[in-house]
């Protein structure tokens, strides 16, 4: 495809505003797609429109390619996918594409989403009890404070025994 080729869907061009808000967006991203040596072909071309379906905006990563390549190589992955230039900094390219409006399905052909089943009870015993007592509480049960010594109230109830 050449550079005058036109796009298969034309693209609105994005305001300095939106692309200014896009770049801040896109600044924390990994690149999600490499082009290398053997150059822009259909998988790369596919595997950057799949990302650009589920992502909206992403960033390609260009390896080994001339400086004077990289802007022609991106005029027509914009061109061939109908995405925007964002951003090309370097090896580094940020394109966006809208994503599409999901077909809604009329309600009566919804359907329900099916519940995961539950996972295995542990082995009888195992399994910690729901209302185990903490240290602490088993300490005064015992009539014992967090240190071992004995508790004052039952220093008392000790004395009236005798």
């Amino acid at each position: 495809m050449t550079k005058t080729d036109t796009p298969k869907i034309p693209a609105a061009a994005l305001t300095s505003d939106r692309r200014r808000a896009l770049r801040a967006e896109a600044h924390h991203l990994n690149p999600v797609v490499s082009i290398s040596q053997k150059g822009l072909t259909a998988t790369v071309l596919a595997e950057i429109d799949r990302s650009l379906k589920v992502h909206e905006l992403i960033k390609v990563r260009l390896y080994g390619i001339e400086r004077e390549q990289r802007s022609a190589l991106f005029a027509e992955i914009c061109n061939e996918l109908a995405c925007q230039e964002v951003q090309h900094i370097g090896n580094l390219l940020v394109l966006w594409r809208k994503k599409p409006a999901a077909a809604k399905l009329p309600h009566d052909q919804l359907v329900p989403a099916t519940r995961r089943q539950r996972s295995q009870p542990a082995a009888k015993g195992t399994a910690k009890p729901r209302n185990a007592p903490t240290k602490r509480q088993a300490m005064a049960a015992e009539g014992r404070n967090a240190a071992g010594r004995p508790l004052r109230n039952t220093l008392a109830k000790k004395n009236t025994v005798r």
